[in-house]
């Protein structure tokens, strides 16, 4: 009988533990470096954008059911704005009279300054179509947000980041349709502390207006961003900044750094805060994840957030019924007639050029004015821990492999030409050759493995069992981060677009 007991009360014990560790889940939610998230609610369906930077296509987007468990459907723009050259940032999404609203960051074609546009869909997954620059403000407009105050809506953005001055949240109104400001602009709150704002975002709850920002470093590894509040009683203002900023930062918790989002409401009237952070240590390397924590009102009447002030990757589910999904590996056999929605490619460097033949991907592109270094097509790391390989089924003059990709003057190359296998390290646009070898057969196999994500190791194969390792120390490839974005992983071709490379698949396997 004790023993029946004892079995039957361990049972119960072991489904409560396995009950209450389903009732939490693990930020990242999104995995890889999507950086100032944007998060918008149709009916029980949530969609999910984020910064693309020098990569294309432009502003990933994603749908979850749950907040937790996200899957990429498409991009906002699969092709480029005609008035943008590049610097992809910030996109925010909004939902009004039954038409998707994108405003967006991006550099101006004609002298290379950040301005806002805006483009619609009449779902998320339609087609977006641009409607042009509509944000054209002093040195710089970026990181815009809308809000909708009774029926006017009001368009907010960054001003004087390049101007020996405190930064500005400035707004204006916008028109009915979203398309148009009105009226001049006006000083929403002011940066008198000198120390960074931006990233806001706008509600309202009880008697109050709410700002929520991000001042400090937003990136690279001595990032120190984190997430300020101020309020007032009218949209227009004055602002009161909270005593207590800032109400979430990283540091001492999990995170790095942390900031730079969205909130969302769910249908019983909670609010979640979608937002980046890096990680601490290795995780870096996967760069500005998007991470979500649930905000609350506090009896103060300020926002506060559920598990305190330090960002932590543990956080109750928001719908308690949910599963978090694991890490996904991700393979391409190049079997359709177009590209998978998980590659990016260095757009900015290069203009790409792919076909499909066969079951075999031909990689090409012409090279734009300044860049040595071909045509990347690289993946988001998803860990720090993996492995990516291929196999170049051809042979020519051309530089065909992998590569672990920061930009056109920073990257490292894994590849094979005119039958000499040859890894490459390029910092700053200066190539040092670290191995070569001759090769005698057509085909030949490629692998790199990533541990505490930027230590390198190469191999080739002949058959793609046996491997051949070719460096006992692992490279380190941290110089490869930039400013505002990580390295990715993928392949590149470099030489002529009559001679392409031709890959017969891609594997990225995370490996702990």
């Amino acid at each position: 009988m004790n023993k029946v007991c004892f079995i039957l009360l361990f049972s119960l014990a072991l489904i409560s533990s396995l009950k209450s560790q389903q009732n939490y889940f693990l930020n990242p939610v999104i995995r890889g470096d999507m950086a100032d998230p944007s998060v918008i609610r149709i009916g029980d369906t949530y969609y999910a954008t984020a910064t693309s930077s020098e990569w294309a296509p432009h502003y990933p987007l994603f749908t979850s059911k749950d907040l937790v468990n996200w899957m990429q459907i498409g991009h906002i723009f699969d092709k480029q704005p005609e008035w943008t050259s590049n610097s992809f940032w910030a996109p925010e999404l909004f939902y009004h009279n039954d038409k998707v609203y994108c405003y967006y960051t991006a550099r101006r074609k004609s002298d290379g300054i950040s301005y806002i546009g805006v483009a619609t869909a009449n779902s998320p997954t339609d087609e977006f179509t641009d409607h042009g620059l509509l944000v054209e403000f002093g040195k710089e407009a970026i990181d815009a947000f809308i809000y909708d105050d009774n029926g006017q809506l009001y368009i907010s953005w960054k001003a004087y980041g390049l101007d020996d001055r405190p930064i500005e949240i400035l707004a204006s109104k916008l028109s009915d349709d979203g398309l148009k400001l009105i009226g001049e602009p006006f000083s929403l709150l002011k940066d008198d502390e000198r120390i960074g704002m931006e990233g806001q975002y706008h509600f309202k709850k009880g008697d109050y207006y709410y700002i929520v920002y991000s001042p400090h470093s937003c990136c690279g590894p001595q990032s120190d961003y984190d997430v300020y509040v101020a309020r007032s009683k009218r949209f227009k203002g004055p602002y009161e900044k909270y005593s207590g900023n800032p109400i979430l930062h990283g540091g001492g918790g999990d995170y790095l750094s942390c900031g730079h989002g969205t909130a969302v409401d769910t249908p019983d009237g909670r609010l979640f805060y979608l937002f980046h952070a890096y990680f601490k240590g290795e995780g870096f390397f996967a760069g500005r994840q998007p991470v979500l924590q649930e905000m609350y009102m506090g009896y103060d009447s300020w926002p506060h957030f559920r598990t305190g002030t330090v960002g932590k990757a543990e956080q109750a589910m928001p719908y308690p019924e949910t599963v978090q999904k694991g890490v996904s590996d991700f393979e391409d056999r190049f079997e359709g007639s177009t590209l998978k929605i998980d590659w990016t490619w260095n757009f900015p460097y290069s203009d790409i050029k792919t076909e499909f033949r066969n079951g075999k991907l031909l990689l090409s592109g012409t090279p734009k004015q300044g860049n040595d270094w071909g045509t990347a097509l690289c993946l988001r790391p998803q860990t720090p821990y993996y492995t990516y390989e291929t196999l170049v089924n051809n042979s020519n003059k051309s530089i065909k492999g992998l590569t672990m990709y920061g930009d056109d003057k920073n990257l490292i190359v894994w590849g094979v030409s005119d039958g000499k296998l040859e890894l490459k390290s390029i910092k700053d646009g200066q190539q040092s050759l670290i191995y070569n070898s001759t090769i005698s057969q057509k085909f030949v196999y490629l692998r790199a493995q990533v541990e505490k994500g930027c230590y390198m190791t190469f191999f080739w194969s002949k058959d793609g069992k046996n491997w051949t390792k070719i460096n006992e120390t692992p490279i380190q490839a941290d110089y490869l981060t930039r400013w505002d974005r990580v390295a990715r992983p993928g392949m590149i071709q470099i030489g002529d677009t009559s001679q392409p490379a031709e890959f017969s698949y891609f594997k990225m396997t995370n490996i702990k």
